[in-house]
């Protein structure tokens, strides 16, 4: 066998296998489909929570849930509204003339409660917490502790507060109360426990516990004793300071250690230490999530797309295909998947088929390296060597090492068929 064979270049023309923009766009078309649908959807989900969560216990917002009615009577009875986000605004806004109103106490850190505890407790003004519960009893109302939950009703304060008596029947309920000291003022009772609770602190100042928001929301202002009753807790200073615990805060990643919350001797010393945030810290937590749907709905999309039905079923063809047609759609699929270890095992396989019989070797033997080989050496008259690597060699390692494979193993067969 001459060099020829073993030695041609590979052809540098585009083959038929390359695939074009069309059928590439056309393989990825489907995934950014979905990937499309599932950012609207997260987008569209995102606004509808986002809207139905707007405004609650805001004193701007005019939604059912908000508290933008008790702001403007307020107004009217020239008692000043500001709201705050920050801790620092809180704290720093606590005094006698003021009462500083806490929505959503349970959401402060175990710092933040110690730092407005703080600020508030001997600041002679009134404190207001919405539905404080276990997690912000103990720190911010230490003569009290929350019990379980119980429905918001309408109920009648039984109580010597005189803010509740004008007020008469209220909707009140929710976070039932245990007072600890003696002096404090237990209204509207839910099976014997307080949903309404007064703290007296030290220099005239007191804390308002207040089980449920109910009275304070917009749709609920005009019912019962409510508007009442909501005006005297919170009128009772000039000034009110509606404080909203934020995400971010910056206070929020103070002090939140393992250990849970600040140093105590860290309190003593009066100074603070920043929490370093990383990038993460930054990102709302929302996105975070969205970004983790994305990622499962991206492995679940590659598991979609690399699945195996199981192996391939022989169907016979409707109609007549021609072989070229057939070899190219073929090699397309090789090309796909980049499978140039099973299109090199094609071509040496048919290869050694068709050569077998030219050369007097058996069929059953066709692919056997130590019977083949020295039957196509010797009608060639060249080494072995050169044609073992040939039929039996290993996979390409790439488009342009199958393509020369092709090339030699055509060279072979017809060096074969006219020796």
């Amino acid at each position: 066998m001459t060099g020829t064979a073993l030695e041609r270049t590979p052809a540098t023309a585009r083959t038929s296998t390359a695939r074009s923009p069309r059928q590439i766009w056309r393989g990825v078309r489907g995934l950014m489909t979905a990937v499309l649908i599932l950012v609207i959807a997260g987008i569209a989900v995102a606004a509808v929570r986002s809207e139905g969560q707007h405004g609650r216990l805001d004193p701007r917002s005019a939604d059912r849930y908000g508290s933008r009615v008790v702001a403007e009577l307020l107004k009217d009875r020239d008692v000043s509204v500001d709201v705050v986000d920050t801790l620092d605004d809180a704290a720093g806004a606590a005094g006698a003339d003021t009462t500083l109103v806490v929505a959503g106490p349970d959401a402060l850190t175990a710092y933040q409660q110690q730092r407005l505890r703080a600020a508030t407790g001997g600041s002679a003004g009134r404190t207001v917490l919405v539905a404080a519960g276990r997690p912000s009893v103990t720190t911010l109302a230490p003569g009290a502790r929350a019990q379980s939950s119980g429905p918001v009703a309408a109920r009648v304060p039984r109580c010597a507060f005189s803010a509740a008596r004008t007020a008469g029947t209220a909707d009140m309920g929710g976070i039932r109360y245990l007072p600890d000291v003696t002096d404090a003022t237990a209204c509207y009772p839910d099976n014997g426990l307080p949903t309404l609770l007064l703290l007296p602190e030290t220099q005239a100042g007191d804390t308002v516990l207040l089980g449920s928001p109910d009275i304070l929301y917009n749709d609920r202002l005009d019912q019962q004793g409510n508007a009442s009753l909501a005006l005297q807790l919170l009128g009772s200073r000039p000034h009110v300071v509606w404080y909203l615990p934020s995400l971010d805060d910056p206070s929020a990643s103070i002090g939140n250690t393992e250990g849970g919350g600040r140093d105590s001797g860290d309190d003593e010393s009066g100074g603070s230490t920043e929490g370093e945030s990383g990038f993460l810290d930054l990102v709302p937590s929302g996105w975070l999530w969205g970004t983790l749907q994305l990622a499962l709905a991206a492995v679940l999309a590659a598991i979609w797309r690399g699945r195996r039905l199981g192996p391939l079923v022989t169907e016979r063809l409707p109609v007549a295909i021609r072989a070229s047609e057939s070899t190219e759609g073929r090699a397309r699929l090789y090309r796909k998947t980049n499978a140039r270890d099973r299109a090199a095992t094609a071509l040496r396989s048919a290869t050694r088929t068709r050569i077998a019989p030219l050369v007097g070797v058996a069929a059953r033997d066709s692919h056997s390296p130590a019977v083949l080989v020295p039957a196509v050496a010797a009608r060639l008259g060249t080494p072995g060597g050169g044609l073992d690597s040939l039929l039996f060699g290993p996979a390409p390692a790439d488009d342009a090492a199958l393509v020369l494979l092709t090339d030699q193993l055509d060279a072979l067969e017809r060096e074969v068929r006219t020796s």
